[in-house]
């Protein structure tokens, strides 16, 4: 029997052994009966070159989920048969497996597999991340490799071990450069570490949340908890040699910039409060913004006389069993908390200060079944083609409902036709859930347009709200009071536990540490309270060899994850420090010109969107109104600025 490992015609880190499809035929064909047929016919499509199969399918595919895909049964048995016998083949013969189709043949793949024409600008992007380039294009390709004397004469620090800094971690490793990662907690996995709250999880694909260089072919069900997320960020750290270059329970206090030497003094405090400084060539920030809790203010706070808590400092064993818990916030976290803790709690009452637009996804619970992991693992292109799918139905499509159309008006519903449309979809939902509840369906539908703030996936929130034991409160809060809370009205709400769902500091990024760039500059005087500006998210002029991963204006909120924006930004910085290195510079710096003309153009696209909506509020702007936090661009936009390096816009010291 033929052992094919093909390292070399596969993506990068996914290696095929045939042998494993070879051993048992009906083993194969079982697991294949278990997987997307649209999928399959993806992976048999580039294994033959059967063009006439993408023909055959295209009418029954609306869109790149499995719940859009309506072939007919004996089609998809068709399917299944044959990549079963072509698999087989391909093991027996031990002919290689053949590459990524070119030109319009992966064009029309692509725009088959998600049931709508996917231009030639995302075929780029995407084939990236299905074909088997090596080096892998998203980390570092030198073109002269510098002497080891000189890689390591060029230690870089990073600031947090959570999804971004692990990832900055294994690129630069794998680059041969030198690194430092400084983790205030005693783990990695950041706000995966940090949040294990009732019901925490991700609302994206886990098959999609995750590094392109590091799929996990064993995920339990198809969005995940958080302790399956927080265990794939530790393996990964294992796996890549990081957690050697870690100084867990440290935090850094300051970093100060030497021009004379083009290095960084960082500043550290261990838990034991000792004081140590490291020197480094550059710094790279990867501590995220969804990392320091935000507490209300509301007055008597401190008085409560029971439990409270913020979801992000859950306390390990808490009982909330018969307990009457007020929970205040309707975000994200509270979406997760309250379906999960509703079935136990003797009263839960939930205020709320505006509601949020909230849509179903019928993977949201599902579990994967052993033979769609099985085929994920074994099956060649299988899962790049899977990941592709997810990519697409998570990225851009949504773009275009975003922007104000100034000739639309329903009153200030919607911003534009398409976004009616989804207003509409979302209101039929909430209103066939909470169906004879009149009173509730007021409480629930947003006065504001879709996406002006984050969207949820429904964790059975409407289904909650119908309990008997669960309430939903509308009104202003007044004061907290040893016994609860107190409304506007005087109502007093008698708790046992208090949940703060409310959030983040987001604003505050890089907070409380202290950034002096060149010349003495500090970076949050240079930002003032709230207001953060970067290059591409990533750089400040004046702050040589100093980084960002998920700066401002790199958050999402119409699509996409986060891994995918640290992959772009770390092939940003990989390509800056390569700059340095190879011309035997000190540093590298963004110039003010290049810096402005950026933020203006951001700033001008925002302006044109949603979240600036008149009348609406929500944490991606900050107190003057200016949207800091999101990314105004589609995924593809901001792939091609990270891929594409400007060297006029950047002065080598």
């Amino acid at each position: 029997m033929t052992t094919l490992k093909m390292e070399s015609l596969t993506p990068a880190g996914d290696p095929v052994d045939l042998s494993a499809l070879a051993a048992d035929p009906a083993a194969l064909r079982a697991a294949l009966a278990e997987a997307d047929a649209a999928t399959l016919m993806l992976v048999l499509v580039q294994l033959t070159g059967d063009h006439g199969l993408l023909d055959r399918a295209r009418p029954h595919i609306t869109g790149p989920m499995n719940y859009h895909e309506a072939m007919p049964e004996d089609l998809r048995a068709e399917i299944r048969a044959r990549l079963a016998d072509t698999l087989l083949d391909y093991a027996r013969t031990g002919r290689p497996l053949p590459p990524l189709p070119e030109g319009d043949f992966l064009q029309d793949m692509l725009s088959t597999a998600v049931g709508e024409h996917v231009s030639a600008d995302y075929t780029a992007m995407m084939r990236e991340d299905l074909e088997a380039a090596q080096p892998d294009p998203r980390g570092l390709i030198w073109r002269k490799r510098p002497e080891p004397a000189a890689l390591e004469s060029f230690p870089v620090v990073i600031i947090g071990a959570g999804m971004s800094g692990v990832c900055a971690a294994i690129r630069l490793g794998q680059a041969g450069i030198p690194y430092t990662i400084i983790e205030k907690n005693p783990a990695v996995g950041g706000s995966w570490y940090e949040n294990f709250y009732p019901g925490c999880g991700v609302d994206t694909p886990n098959h999609f949340y995750s590094y392109s260089f590091e799929l996990n072919h064993e995920w339990s069900h198809f969005f995940a908890k958080r302790d399956e997320l927080w265990t794939y960020f530790e393996r990964a750290t294992d796996k890549y040699g990081v957690r050697e270059h870690i100084r867990f329970e440290t935090e850094v206090s300051a970093a100060t910039y030497d021009a004379a030497t083009g290095t960084w003094d960082v500043a550290t405090r261990d838990a034991s409060g000792a004081v140590s400084h490291i020197k480094a060539r550059a710094v790279i920030s990867a501590v995220g913004v969804l990392n320091r809790p935000k507490l209300p203010d509301i007055e008597g706070r401190e008085t409560f006389a029971g439990t409270a808590l913020h979801t992000a400092q859950w306390q390990e064993g808490l009982d909330l069993k018969g307990k009457r818990v007020v929970m205040i916030g309707t975000g994200a976290s509270g979406q997760q908390v309250g379906p999960t803790i509703a079935p136990d709690v003797e009263k839960l009452t939930i205020l709320q200060r505006s509601p949020h637009w909230v849509v179903p996804n019928p993977n949201y619970f599902a579990e994967v079944s052993e033979g769609m992991k099985w085929v994920l693992a074994h099956v060649p292109f299988f899962a790049r083609w899977y990941r592709f799918q997810l990519f697409w139905a998570f990225a851009d499509g949504l773009h275009a409902s975003l922007q104000v159309d100034p000739a639309w008006d329903d009153g200030g519903k919607s911003i534009n036709q398409v976004n009616a449309r989804h207003r509409q979809f979302m209101e039929r939902y909430l209103r066939g859930k909470l169906a004879g509840r009149d009173d509730l369906i007021a409480k629930c539908t947003p006065s504001y347009p879709p996406y002006g703030k984050r969207i949820l996936v429904d964790n059975n929130w409407y289904d909650m709200l119908l309990r008997p034991n669960v309430d939903l409160v509308t009104g202003g809060i007044a004061r907290i009071v040893p016994e609860g809370v107190v409304m506007a009205d005087g109502t007093l709400i008698e708790a046992d536990v208090i949940i703060y769902a409310t959030g983040f500091q987001a604003s505050k990024m890089l907070a409380p540490m202290t950034i002096t760039g060149e010349g003495g500059r500090d970076l949050h005087k240079l930002w003032g309270p709230d207001d953060a500006t970067a290059y591409i998210g990533t750089m400040v002029p004046g702050f040589p060899n100093f980084f960002m991963l998920m700066g401002p204006n790199t958050g999402l909120a119409h699509g996409g994850n986060v891994i995918f924006i640290t992959e772009c930004q770390m092939r940003l910085i990989l390509t800056a420090l390569r700059e340095v290195m190879e011309n035997g510079a000190k540093a590298i710096d963004v110039k003010p010109a290049a810096h402005d003309a950026y933020v203006v153009d951001v700033d001008e696209r925002h302006a044109r969107m949603v979240w600036t909506h008149k009348g609406l509020t929500n944490w991606y702007r900050n107190d003057a109104g200016r949207v800091f936090a999101l990314l105004p661009y589609r995924l593809v936009d901001y792939w091609k600025m990270t891929k594409t390096f400007k060297p006029e816009d950047f002065t080598l010291t």
